[in-house]
């Protein structure tokens, strides 16, 4: 980490500037200013600001790209082969990583570069003199909240994790920072960033359309309200129900800022004009709480994952002519757990036709929920859809799950009828009464497990869920209990109770051997 940290320095550098939608992705020359000279006036903490969101979206970050790290490690979707970049994406859907993994380690680096660019814009908000005392706070409380988005992510994937508060920019002062602390203190602090945003900041409860990509708090409360739900099932401190308690406090603080009213008023259909997936409806949907922009037709700064995700012959996505299969090949496991009739249901559920397309050509299952057909994305596929980090439906499911979990079916069910209302398909009473359904999901909580795959399929949920719903033991059972010819190529036979955690880079474990202690089995 020493070198990876020190370099995250030079992203803040390069004067980056931001203040509007439009502007976001403007990127000036690297003009070399020393941190210690950078910050003079708010300008200059807006362009920090804005540092620390577009570091977010790299593919090694969180950005579209970053499937690998999360989606192909669920039951969802995967790599087609194990021989494409020496084999290494592979290794994260075949659970057979390794610490010297360069995709494993470049995740790591993305990830604290966000993290120092966040504590970089921090530092500069709080030397600098503002006008307006609430200026300060909002720029604070957006750093905070890009710092805790960032390490939300790190402490899932590896647990213990070195917990960075101030901007590193010696050898010395990182090499004092490498060590891992007890995930229960990241998570503190992820809590306080994000209570911090709540209670100082006057920032909006929803961004307007030209301030998309940035936070606000509804985004803040609702994914507060997710960590203190992860909180409840992975940390073993006796806190489980206050964990729990606090999480419907958010969350219902989130549910309670939308602007609309039921679910169904907004389309999943990609192709409906006010869809939540619709291209040209990313910067007005009021169901997106938090999205990282992407710029229509520009080369440097567009969305791929129409092209990405469409292989040859196929022209659902994008125009872009590819030839070749696309990037992420979706799991006849997941094709089969939709409610369709040909899966023995009494009902077709149209998010499957949304979601995933089949190619005869290449014959397999793609993506088809993350569309641009536009003259503006062109046949080079420089598409404008936004990567979506969290929309209310997914508050919804979280409702439902965080009320079953407090004994509260009825309302937890009255949750989750909001969302399978919006998909036209019948409430959970119904549903319990078709064989097919009970079958598959015989409990209240197999039933949001399976609803937030199906409405959340590719958008990074998936493994999460997994590992918040299940406990180490009881997933390894589970993923073992599937069908290998209906999870593709890679071998499910693999997954322990290891890969629960990612491995420390090798690179990193070498510079502190006993403070960067190696996560158990690798």
């Amino acid at each position: 980490m020493k070198t990876n940290i020190f370099l995250a320095s030079l992203l803040v550098f390069g004067g980056l500037s931001l203040t509007s939608c439009e502007d976001f992705l403007t990127e000036n020359d690297p003009n070399h200013i020393v941190a210690e000279n950078f910050f003079s006036t708010e300008n200059d903490v807006e362009r920090a600001v804005n540092g620390a969101y577009l570091a977010l979206r790299s593919g090694s970050c969180m950005g579209e790209g970053s499937t690998a790290y999360t989606e192909e490690r669920s039951d969802n979707a995967g790599r087609w082969d194990n021989q494409s970049a020496a084999g290494e994406p592979f290794q994260f859907t075949d659970f057979s990583l390794l610490a010297s993994n360069t995709y494993l380690q470049s995740h790591w680096n993305a990830m604290f570069e966000t993290v120092n660019n966040s504590n970089f814009a921090i530092k500069g908000a709080e030397e600098i003199t503002f006008d307006d005392e609430s200026s300060r706070n909002n720029y604070i409380a957006e750093a905070r909240f890009v710092r805790a988005l960032a390490y939300f992510d790190i402490v899932r994937k590896w647990g213990d994790a070195p917990l960075v508060t101030e901007y590193l920019s010696t050898p010395a002062e990182i090499e004092a920072h490498t060590y891992r602390e007890d995930k229960a203190n990241i998570y503190n602090l992820i809590v306080d960033d994000l209570k911090f945003g709540l209670e100082n900041s006057t920032l909006p409860d929803h961004q307007s359309e030209s301030g998309k990509g940035h936070a606000s708090k509804a985004a803040m409360a609702g994914l507060l309200g997710k960590v203190y739900l992860t909180m409840a099932h992975v940390l073993d401190d006796g806190n489980r129900t206050t964990y729990l308690e606090n999480a419907k406090t958010y969350l219902e603080q989130c549910y309670g800022m939308k602007t609309f009213d039921r679910l169904s008023e907004i389309s999943f259909d990609p192709e409906d004009s006010n869809g939540v997936f619709n291209v040209n409806n990313k910067s007005t949907c009021p169901e997106i709480l938090f999205q990282i922009v992407y710029r229509q037709g520009d080369r440097d700064y567009h969305s791929s994952i129409a092209a990405d995700t469409q292989p040859g012959g196929e022209t659902t996505n994008s125009l872009y002519a590819s030839r070749g299969v696309p990037m992420l090949k979706v799991t006849p496991d997941l094709v089969k757990e939709y409610e369709t009739v040909e899966n023995g249901f009494g009902w077709t559920d149209p998010r499957q036709n949304w979601s995933v397309g089949h190619s005869e050509t290449q014959n397999c299952y793609y993506v088809t929920k993350f569309r641009d057909r536009s003259e503006a994305a062109g046949t080079l596929g420089y598409g404008g859809n936004d990567w979506i980090i969290l929309r209310y439906a997914d508050v919804i499911l979280m409702l439902a799950e965080v009320n079953e979990a407090l004994d509260d079916e009825n309302t937890a069910i009255s949750y989750l009828n909001e969302v399978r209302e919006r998909a036209g398909i019948p409430e959970y009473s119904v549903a319990q009464n078709d064989a097919a359904y009970r079958a598959k999901f015989p409990t209240l909580k197999l039933a949001i497990l399976h609803e937030r795959r199906i409405e959340l399929a590719f958008e990074n949920q998936r493994w999460y869920d997994l590992l918040r719903f299940f406990t180490p033991s009881e997933l390894v059972t589970y993923m073992h209990s599937k069908s290998q010819a209906d999870y593709n190529e890679s071998n499910l036979q693999n997954f322990t109770e290891t890969d629960i955690y990612y491995p420390i880079p090798y690179d990193e474990w070498l510079l502190n051997p006993e403070g960067m202690y190696q996560n158990e089995g690798y």
